[in-house]
């Protein structure tokens, strides 16, 4: 989507030396336009805000903006709720001009004030560039620099993967603290930790699925990370397998997050390595698709299992993770489609029985295939004859083990203890409704069935069993009932505001070139 819509064409005509991008999913509100990043506010002297991550306190601060504050929230993004506690902070100085320590003073008092996980890059018209991070760290964004040829003068990046600092040329990747603030003028780069005193815990989530393994986060490498989830999920694999006594011949992944710890996994069980899956790389993620029937649809249109390497075989399938089971139950199916013997299958992630509140957009706790569920049910609902998880500690060890100053993880959807200290029982109920209205609003209608103009039903039984003319009417309704239902959706939740477009691409990129410092 960025590489259609940014083209060289499109860059040419950008102009000026600052700028913010993002190409985030929103995981508050909805996915209508009008929420769309960057936000813009013109008072007080001009912000232009994006946002990766998610509040926990917005109905307050909703309630502080419009009885104190005066400041008119157009759209249910929390995001646009940061930019105008920011803009009112700077406003609270009453100045004409201002200054470096003023901003440190604004997102100071923002830490305070705004509870949960966030990383922001922010752009102050005619002054500069900011970049924040909670002061737990939950969500992550670096900085980088690139010398210009001929000068003395840097260019300045802030990005939430050191993976677009490599791409652009820029180099001394590092990462911003938890709790810090960065400015950077035309004269100067200023930095402080604000709220120096809270525990950094970056979400565990990162290097299990959503960070590009080429990156580097909190200093660990996410393709090294991978790989020692891979060998110690081959321990608790092998030891499972001898309780069982069942044989496998061979380890498939499932692309293309889990390939490292695949393939690591079979070297250390010394099992032959296999690529039994092709991806179709023109189909969306299904983790972020909006409907569970759309979900298990894509599934298919992404995935192609090769008979080859699973007929006849106990295959040892391992993905990164397993949330609501969808996916996992479709993979597993086509495995036997084509003549699995016996299908285990392994995750690199421990059980992940509860709502993610920092940024994740996980379903409630009832959607997840591993709540209130044992291993041995859990194959039940997927229809595996084995399903095998990640331990705790050996995930965190998989990470830890490459920085030691790593002491503390979020590991909230596996442990459901949230580490900012402030979620209780009504917040998660609340959270889960939200989730299930926006849920219901992107699911097709399901009942009552009207027929295109021109559409007739025939008896013409297939070998199968099924009936054709009637199948493919069914089908061609089933993809215009969810088009028809997204573009109400958006409709309901759009406001006067700018209609930016969203873009449905896990994980924030917000990249920015400061030029002639």
């Amino acid at each position: 989507m960025v590489r259609d819509v940014f083209d060289k064409k499109a860059i040419s005509r950008l102009v000026g030396s600052m700028g913010i991008g993002h190409v985030r999913y929103p995981t508050a509100g909805s996915s209508a336009h009008a929420e769309a990043q960057p936000f813009y506010v013109n008072s007080p002297y001009g912000i232009v805000f994006a946002h990766n991550g998610n509040l926990t306190n917005t109905r307050e601060l909703k309630q502080y903006l419009d009885v104190d504050a005066h400041r008119h929230i157009n759209t249910d993004s929390d995001s646009e709720l940061l930019l105008n506690i920011f803009a009112n902070n700077l406003q609270k100085t009453g100045k004409f001009r201002i200054n470096e320590e003023d901003i440190f003073t604004a997102i100071k008092d923002l830490m305070h004030e705004c509870k949960g996980g966030y990383a922001c890059v922010a752009m102050l018209a005619g002054f500069g560039i900011i970049a924040f991070r909670d002061p737990c760290g939950i969500r992550p964004v670096g900085m980088a620099v690139r010398d210009i040829s001929g000068s003395k003068e840097k260019d300045y990046l802030f990005a939430s993967e050191s993976v677009v600092a490599d791409a652009a040329g820029f180099t001394h990747w590092e990462d911003v603290r938890a709790g810090e603030a960065i400015i950077i003028t035309r004269t100067s780069v200023s930095r402080r930790v604000l709220v120096p005193d809270k525990t950094f815990a970056p979400d565990i989530f990162e290097w299990v699925y959503f960070a590009r393994p080429d990156s580097v986060l909190d200093g660990v490498s996410v393709y090294r990370s991978r790989m020692a989830m891979g060998d110690l999920l081959a321990e608790e694999v092998r030891r499972v397998l001898e309780t069982k006594q069942i044989e496998v011949d061979v380890v498939i992944p499932v692309p293309d997050t889990s390939r490292v710890a695949a393939l690591n996994l079979a070297q250390k069980l010394g099992l032959p390595y296999r690529e039994g899956f092709v991806k179709n790389r023109y189909v969306d993620r299904t983790f972020i698709m909006p409907g569970q029937q759309m979900r298990r649809k894509n599934v298919r249109r992404k995935l192609n299992a090769m008979a080859l390497e699973f007929s006849g075989k106990s295959v040892l399938i391992v993905d990164d993770s397993i949330v609501r089971g969808t996916t996992s139950k479709e993979i597993i199916q086509m495995a036997k489609d084509v003549g699995a013997r016996n299908v285990i299958f392994a995750s690199c992630a421990p059980p992940i029985r509860y709502c993610n509140v920092y940024g994740i957009d996980m379903p409630s706790r009832q959607d997840l295939v591993a709540y209130h569920r044992t291993p041995s049910q859990i194959a039940d609902a997927l229809g595996a004859d084995l399903v095998i998880y990640q331990t705790l500690q050996d995930l965190v060890n998989s990470v830890q083990q490459f920085n030691p100053k790593l002491r503390n993880f979020d590991c909230s959807v596996f442990t459901g203890e949230y580490v900012t200290g402030d979620i209780n029982e009504p917040y998660l109920a609340w959270i889960e409704a939200s989730r299930s209205e926006k849920l219901r609003l992107s699911e097709p209608p399901s009942s009552g069935v009207t027929l295109p103009a021109g559409s007739t039903l025939t008896n013409s039984i297939r070998p199968n069993g099924t009936i054709g003319n009637l199948t493919a009417t069914m089908k061609m309704l089933s993809v215009e009932e969810e088009e028809e239902a997204m573009r109400k959706r958006e409709l309901m939740a759009s406001c006067s505001g700018p209609m930016n477009g969203a873009d449905d691409i896990i994980g924030l990129h917000n990249t920015f070139k400061v030029g002639s410092m």
